[in-house]
């Protein structure tokens, strides 16, 4: 902004929008300052900088308004978590699956992890087993963003809302 500006010549553009022309800064600055108003620069990476004359203050309120108004369009994309274990009875998982269900209705994507303690990771078929039935129940709703995994003593899935759900 005016004097903060150490480049010889500058492309001015008015407060209309019409482009003045490249200019010496010098030139330039006291020509905004004729107007009442300040050089701005716009571009300082163009060869030469785009420099606008502009209210300071005025052009500050726009920006940030444009980017307010940028992070209220913007969606937030939670991620839920539903842990199972391989002995979990079925009507146990058929409620932890409506969970599942809700989550990806509510455009949140589902981390399902199916716990092995000691012994049980030599059953990770039956994890495997569990996690097919939920895709099964879930298949209309959602997609797979990264089968299912074994990770340590995890078997670990993630499901993200199918694009027609949403």
């Amino acid at each position: 902004m005016n004097e903060r500006i150490h480049v010889s010549k500058v492309r001015v553009i008015d407060e209309i929008g019409k482009m003045v022309g490249i200019l010496p800064t010098g030139e330039a600055i006291r020509m905004a300052r004729d107007r009442g108003l300040d050089l701005i620069e716009i571009s300082p990476n163009a060869d030469p900088p785009v420099c606008k004359i502009l209210e300071y203050g005025k052009f500050m309120y726009e920006k940030k308004k444009r980017e307010h108004d940028a992070r209220k369009k913007q969606t937030v994309i939670n991620v839920k978590e539903v842990q199972l274990r391989p002995q979990t009875e079925e009507h146990d998982l058929e409620y932890k699956f409506k969970h599942v269900q809700r989550f990806l209705e509510n455009g949140d994507k589902a981390k399902v992890y199916v716990m092995f303690r000691g012994r049980e990771i030599a059953y990770v078929d039956q994890g495997r087993k569990l996690l097919d039935k939920l895709i099964d129940f879930v298949k209309d709703l959602a997609v797979i963003e990264s089968p299912p995994k074994l990770e340590g003593k995890r078997l670990t899935m993630v499901l993200a809302p199918a694009p027609s759900s949403k």
